[in-house]
């Protein structure tokens, strides 16, 4: 698709890339259609370089993994954040999510939330340079969640997602607005462990997002994935004393969608008709991987890289942070995510800090990142807590161990 009309601000960049109009920076970078659901929506995780699947559960918790809505500690809690985009170009772009949760028995709970990325308003010009008409591109996922305890340590869950995607309105011929629903499906164990003189809690956790319809903006024929992805992590928490604690956590995660094919550059010998034929067969072979099936493609992502399985291992984004609570009542975080280079390069350290005090709680998170431009570089990601009617056995014995976020004493 090719856009019929110009951009003066630099979100061209950005858009064009969400429509899947423009190059990639990388010929092996994987893309998908809405790729904000990639990102993390809260400030707490996003301190941790993205890490959230075995965290401890929050209002946020169905986001990262449905499985963990068993193991809530509040009957409810409820949780609003933003995250402003490109704030160096332009200050009316924002990633805004509100979460909540509710306990439904002693075993499980229902949770929703509503993503909502605003990417401002944007001034189209036609091929003479006039200004054209303006637009305000926005997308949206509204997703339900429900979460049970199987048993004291091991908890199940799933979601269902609606999405929709409107990045040109009418100002593209042929352009539509995109819709697709998805599900996830989560897993989480939680266990007390003594490891040599010391008391820990182990968690683990497992999910799978976005499994659902492809998305398409103009030809049905050129629908495009969305980023479903497999997420497996870690958290090992230690409580020091009565009064700190620690947790590291660590999360590894896999889009499930077609490699891309590429071939290498050829010599400046070749003729134009060899290139020609390349991009001949470069295209055909894309073409035939955007064609697959959606449980087709999954499989098929573990072993369809050119580079074979080395490459397939450079298709894994790793994310990693250390969360320090003082008394249940402050805590500070720093977290680093990294991707391959091959593979688009988003390699960046993040800190943050956070605020307990009886139902209300404040989290900020800041990302630092590499020489690869970033939209959320340099600015202040903030989340909210609200947490009420507190689970007095939520975090006892095996039921929870010291992983959770537990309830500040003086709430």
């Amino acid at each position: 698709m090719q856009l019929a009309t110009s951009v003066t601000t630099p979100r061209l960049a950005l858009l064009a890339a969400l429509l899947g109009a423009a190059a990639t920076a990388h010929a092996q970078t994987i893309t998908t259609a809405v790729p904000i659901l990639t990102l993390s929506t809260d400030s707490r995780s996003a301190a941790l370089g993205e890490a959230g699947v075995a965290l401890s559960p929050d209002a946020n918790a169905a986001y990262y993994n449905p499985g963990k809505l068993g193991f809530v500690p509040y009957k409810y809690s409820v949780s609003p954040s933003y995250s402003p985009w490109l704030r160096s170009i332009t200050d009316d772009m924002g990633l805004s999510n509100l979460s909540g949760y509710a306990k439904v028995g002693e075993r499980s709970a229902l949770s929703a939330s509503l993503l909502y990325f605003d990417l401002g308003q944007v001034q189209y010009r036609n091929d003479q340079n006039l200004e054209g008409p303006t637009f305000n591109p926005k997308e949206y996922a509204l997703t339900i969640s429900y979460g049970q305890k199987l048993s004291e340590n091991f908890g199940l869950g799933v979601s269902a997602r609606y999405i929709r995607s409107n990045l040109t309105g009418s100002s593209i011929p042929d352009a539509k607005p995109g819709n697709a629903a998805a599900v996830d499906v989560g897993a989480y164990y939680n266990k007390d462990a003594s490891i040599g003189a010391g008391l820990y809690n182990l968690a683990f956790g497992a999910s799978i997002s976005n499994i659902g319809n492809k998305i398409t903006y103009t030809d049905p024929e050129k629908a495009s994935f969305l980023p479903t992805t497999l997420k497996l992590g870690t958290a090992l928490t230690k409580e020091i004393d009565q009064y700190n604690k620690i947790t590291l956590v660590f999360d590894a995660s896999k889009l499930l969608v077609p490699s891309p094919y590429y071939e290498d550059a050829l010599p400046s010998t070749a003729t134009q008709a060899d290139k020609e034929m390349q991009q001949a067969r470069i295209k055909t072979e894309n073409d035939a991987r955007a064609q697959k099936s959606i449980i087709g493609a999954a499989f098929g992502s573990f072993s369809d890289a050119k580079g074979g399985f080395k490459e397939e291992l450079q298709e894994i984004n790793l994310s990693t942070g250390l969360e320090y609570w003082y008394n249940d009542l402050l805590a500070a975080r720093v977290g680093y995510f990294y991707e391959n280079p091959n593979k688009g390069a988003r390699q960046y350290l993040s800190f943050g800090l956070g605020v307990r005090y009886q139902v209300f709680g404040i989290d900020g998170a800041y990302l630092v990142p590499n020489s690869q431009a970033n939209p959320l570089a340099q600015t202040i990601r903030v989340s909210l807590h609200f947490n009420f009617n507190k689970l007095a056995d939520a975090f006892s014995g095996d039921s929870g161990g010291t992983s959770g976020e537990t309830p500040p004493q003086n709430n």
